[in-house]
């Protein structure tokens, strides 16, 4: 019997040897592999997170004690070891459990997240609750290399270290982020591993550790992680500095040596504690390990064995990779264009013009808010930045679009990958606020297109229109609409009349176009004969059609890929109820909650946005009004 058919809590832990628990470590991580292979999911950053995983519980007792991981998708091993391995085969699976860290899942998921650089201040709030209160338990907050490149993660420190509160934080270094990790604080902890200098501090130092109760455990551990006594002072300078105390790096994979420092740290040391662990991302399977790129982060099903050989099979190009490739095209007949992307450079389509343009091409980190002032600067300066980021992480950069360039009615593209559902991620990653929170700012044009064609056309038109423009496109594969060699230029809040009908008229954006056109071939024979628009602009909207469609049908029905307060429908309601419209006004979007993770054609259905559901509602709203 395995090792891991034992493990129902934390707890069972507790009793294992040291040998036991790296068969652990190994069962677990095949057995992530395995249940990856059927659901897909973030590989990479779980496989090398086991060890430390399985240290933490062993040392600490959750969920008394909290645990707060970053980002979440490291935290694999975490939910098999916390009472979810029976359900792991569900994993990121529509009514399964999340990808992510949940609170409302387990009560061993101390702090929900799926952004980036939050563990810390969230282990502080733990960290000041628990000390109000007078209680007593532990706070661990693990953070990435690639996470603490974002500018939370230093308020958090800076604030940690000045309040001089038991608290731990640990950084998982591995090396990588989702793409390379780059700027100076990625320069400053590779540092670590090439530096001279410390080589020739006196043997003097390497003694002092000794005379701590915890010293040899210390230096067993640095010399195991890093093989020099300059690992013990260098790298901590920074962090020693914010006012922690610096233990490593460390080998987070050597659990005789990581267990007894943690118990050390956790009966010894008082004020914040700062350790730095080494990990390798993809730990245990060669193709991750081999993949110098991303180390496989994320994987879709049957990714992890595939078979020797495939079908043959029509690959229809992502919105993200027409993207890239549009860019590319528009950069090399106007050298203002410019891309900026927060540490997506891969996600977003963009690997082609970093290398065509490494000069014009800026990953600046997970650091929304500065990439999108960095390029109001670019802006004020003539150049033509595309600032490419998804929507649900463009919402950390909403008071940067307002108050750095909306007020200076600047001339620059916020492009927002993923808007809309996004499938199995869930809730923390659905781009389903973008169309609410863009359309209340001045002097911001919102555009979101139909087809790949289309985007292309936008982004063209972005460029040699001047102004402040948002285009707003779906995750995935498009509707195979072939891009033209030669865009055109679109006109500024122009629709498009798809279909023409009767009585009812459909306003429908982006995505929802697509979705509309099948709705409508599903009516037909119904004795329902809509019309379909293609909207294409949420701000400014197309009030001369708008107009012709109030003189013309009884019925305007808007449908968006977006939460239906204060988005596209509530645009063209407050429009229609102006003029005073004395026809009947729908809208369908999604509803006013947290849609949850699974397959994107299932959340469609649940919440009535597939072509059959929107099909149903298009009858129900016709019937409603001849009666």
């Amino acid at each position: 019997m395995k090792i891991l058919d034992k493990i129902d809590s934390p707890q069972s832990l507790k009793t294992l040897t040291i040998e036991e628990l790296n068969s652990l470590s190994e069962e677990i991580r095949q057995f992530i592999l395995e249940n990856v292979h059927i659901t897909g999911g973030h590989l990479g950053s779980s496989l090398g997170t086991v060890e430390l995983t399985v240290a933490l519980h062993r040392v600490f007792k959750s969920p008394e004690d909290k645990i707060v991981w970053d980002v979440g998708h490291q935290a694999y091993a975490h939910k098999i070891l916390t009472g979810r391995r029976d359900q792991f085969h569900t994993n990121r699976c529509y009514g399964g459990i999340s990808g992510f860290v949940k609170p409302s899942e387990s009560s061993h998921d101390s702090f929900g997240v799926g952004h980036a650089s939050t563990s810390i201040s969230a282990g502080l709030g733990y960290v000041c609750a628990r000390d109000i209160l007078g209680e007593d338990f532990n706070v661990i907050s693990i953070i990435g290399d690639g996470s603490i490149t974002g500018g939370l993660a230093y308020e958090g420190l800076n604030n940690a270290g000045g309040l001089h509160k038991k608290f731990l934080v640990i950084l998982n270094d591995n090396k990588m982020s989702i793409s390379k990790n780059v700027g100076a604080i990625s320069r400053y902890l590779s540092s670590i591993y090439t530096d001279q200098t410390f080589n020739k501090i006196k043997d003097e130092v390497w003694d002092f550790a000794g005379k701590f109760k915890f010293g040899d455990t210390i230096r067993k551990a640095v010399s195991k992680g890093s093989k020099s006594v300059k690992a013990l002072i260098a790298p901590g300078l920074l962090f020693e500095n914010l006012g922690f105390n610096y233990i490593g790096p460390i080998n987070g994979h050597d659990l005789e040596h990581l267990i007894p420092l943690l118990e050390d740290i956790r009966d010894n040391l008082k004020g914040p504690v700062f350790l730095h662990v080494i990990t390798e991302k993809g730990k245990g399977f060669k193709p991750a390990e081999d993949d110098t790129l991303q180390k496989l982060h994320g994987v879709g099903p049957g990714a992890v064995y595939p078979e020797e050989k495939s079908k043959p099979f029509k690959i229809i190009p992502k919105y993200q990779d027409v993207f890239g490739e549009t860019l590319v095209r528009l950069a090399e007949k106007d050298k203002r264009v410019i891309a900026i992307t927060a540490a997506m450079k891969d996600g977003t389509g963009l690997n082609n013009f970093a290398e065509k343009f490494p000069d014009r091409f800026f990953d600046v980190g997970i650091a929304e808010g500065h990439a999108v002032t960095f390029a109001a600067a670019m802006s004020m300066k003539g150049l033509k930045p595309f600032v490419t980021i998804y929507s649900t992480f463009m919402q950390r950069a909403f008071d940067h679009i307002i108050h750095d360039c909306a007020i200076q009615e600047l001339d620059m593209v916020f492009a927002m990958d993923r808007a809309g559902l996004v499938g199995e991620d869930g809730p923390t990653h659905h781009g389903t606020f973008d169309m609410s929170f863009m359309r209340i700012i001045p002097n911001l044009i919102i555009m979101a297109p139909a087809d790949e064609d289309e985007l292309a056309d936008m982004m063209f038109t972005a460029t040699k229109e001047k102004g402040l423009f948002s285009i707003r496109y779906p995750r995935g594969a498009g509707m195979n609409k072939p891009v033209k060699e030669v865009s055109e230029l679109i006109e500024i809040g122009k629709s498009i009349r798809v279909f023409d009908g009767n009585k009812i008229a459909i306003l429908a954006i982006g995505k929802m176009v697509e979705h509309s056109i099948k709705a409508i071939e599903l009516l037909k024979g119904c004795d329902i004969t809509p019309a379909l628009y293609n909207m294409r602009f949420i701000k400014p909207l197309d009030t001369k059609q708008i107009d012709e469609i109030m003189s013309k049908f009884d019925i305007i029905i808007t449908i968006e890929e977006n939460n239906l307060p204060g988005g596209f429908g509530s645009a063209v309601l407050e429009y229609t109820n102006s003029k005073k419209y004395s026809g009947a006004v729908h809208r369908i979007g999604i509803p006013d909650k947290f849609v949850t993770h699974g397959n994107i054609d299932l959340l469609y259905k649940e919440i009535g946005l597939d072509s059959q559901s929107l099909k149903d509602k298009i009858e129900e709203i016709d019937k409603s009004v001849k009666h």
